[in-house]
């Protein structure tokens, strides 16, 4: 399983995007790790352009599952500054499933 924290070098809610990413881990049972991805640096990958910031990705899918946008952004979750942690964990959960073979 791939986790990715995608963001804008001046989003102003990345840290809080970290701590809930950091939530969701333990909620699940798993090592607090990812990679980060941030726009502007040499090694961003293209075809994350289109996630706004921040964005939380397992397996490179968006974990609300909301539909990439057209072009970079800030992003708002119902109204949180950052996906909220149970979000994230269920995005996990389906990711571990799919893994297991379930």
């Amino acid at each position: 399983m791939i986790v990715e924290l995608v963001y804008d070098p001046d989003c102003p809610n990345v840290d809080l995007a970290r701590a809930e990413l950091v939530r969701a881990l333990a909620e699940v049972g798993l090592e607090p790790s990812w990679r980060e991805r941030r726009r502007g640096d040499a090694d961003f990958p293209p075809e994350l352009e289109r996630f706004g910031s921040p964005a939380v990705l397992v397996d490179g899918e968006d974990v609300t599952g909301a539909a990439p946008a057209t072009s970079s952004c800030c992003r708002v979750y119902d109204g949180a500054r950052a996906p909220p942690a149970e979000t994230i964990a269920r995005a996990l959960r389906r990711a571990i499933r799919v893994t297991a073979g379930t």
